[in-house]
C-alpha cells in the first residue's frame, strides 16, 4: 500500500472523528449533555471508529479508485433536550461545518503560501483539504442517515418539512446497512459529477488546478 494512501486514510479517520465530536460539542452547548456523559467528546479513535464506516468502506473505495468517504459511530443526542427551533439543524450542520472550516483555513493557506511551501507540505495540506471537502459535501447530501437530511428538514417550510420527515422515517426503517449500500450506489452513479464538484471547490479555495 502506498504511503500516500495510508496518509489519506489517516486523514479521513481523524477528520471523521472531528466531524462527530463537533456534533457532540454543539449538542452539549445547546443543552444536551448526552454525548458528554457517554464519553464521546474525545479525540480517542477507539470511542468513534465504526468497523464498516471507518475502515472497510473507505478501504474498498480507495482500492476501487472511488472518492474516499467514510463515517464514524454517530454521536448520540437527545432532541428533547434541544429547545431552540433550529437546534437540531445546528447539531446536524456542526459536523460538515467543521470539515468546511478545516478545508477553508488550510485551503487559503495553500492559496496564499503555496510558493514558499515544500512539495511535501503542499501535498499534505492539499490531501487534508480535499478529503474534508469530500466529507462535507458528501454528508450534506439530503438522504438519511447523512447530516444533510436533518439540515434540509430544519430549513424547509413547515409543510414540506413534514412531508420530507415522513420520507426520512420510511427510509430509516431499512437500517444503517441498507442506507450504506444505497449511498455506495449513489457514489458509484454520481462519482464523476461529485468529483468535479469537489475539484471545483478545491480549486476555488486553493488556486491549485490539481488536488491530490
Amino acid at each position: 500500500m502506498q504511503i500516500d494512501l495510508i496518509f489519506a486514510l489517516a486523514v479521513l479517520i481523524f477528520s471523521v472523528i472531528l466531524h462527530e465530536v463537533a456534533h457532540g460539542y454543539m449538542a452539549n452547548y445547546l443543552g444536551d449533555p448526552t454525548a458528554r456523559l457517554q464519553g464521546r467528546l474525545t479525540l480517542n479513535p477507539l470511542s468513534h471508529i465504526d468497523p464498516i464506516g471507518s475502515v472497510i468502506l473507505p478501504a474498498i473505495l480507495a482500492l476501487s479508485h472511488a472518492p474516499i468517504i467514510g463515517y464514524a459511530k454517530p454521536v448520540p443526542y437527545n432532541p428533547y433536550n434541544l429547545q431552540g427551533k433550529y437546534d437540531e439543524t445546528l447539531v446536524a450542520f456542526a459536523g460538515p461545518g467543521t470539515n468546511i472550516a478545516i478545508a477553508l483555513i488550510l485551503g487559503l493557506m495553500i492559496r496564499f503560501g503555496a510558493v514558499s511551501m515544500s512539495p511535501a507540505l503542499l501535498n499534505a495540506l492539499a490531501t487534508i483539504v480535499f478529503i474534508n471537502l469530500m466529507l462535507a459535501l458528501f454528508n450534506l447530501i439530503p438522504l438519511p442517515p447523512l447530516d444533510g437530511s436533518k439540515v434540509l428538514s430544519g430549513i424547509l417550510p413547515a409543510g414540506l418539512a413534514r412531508t420530507y420527515d415522513h420520507f426520512r422515517a420510511n427510509f430509516e426503517r431499512f437500517g444503517i446497512l441498507a442506507g450504506t449500500l444505497l449511498l455506495l450506489l449513489i457514489i458509484y452513479l454520481l462519482s464523476d459529477p461529485f468529483y468535479k464538484l469537489v475539484f471545483f471547490v478545491f480549486t476555488l479555495l486553493t488556486g491549485q488546478s490539481v488536488a491530490v
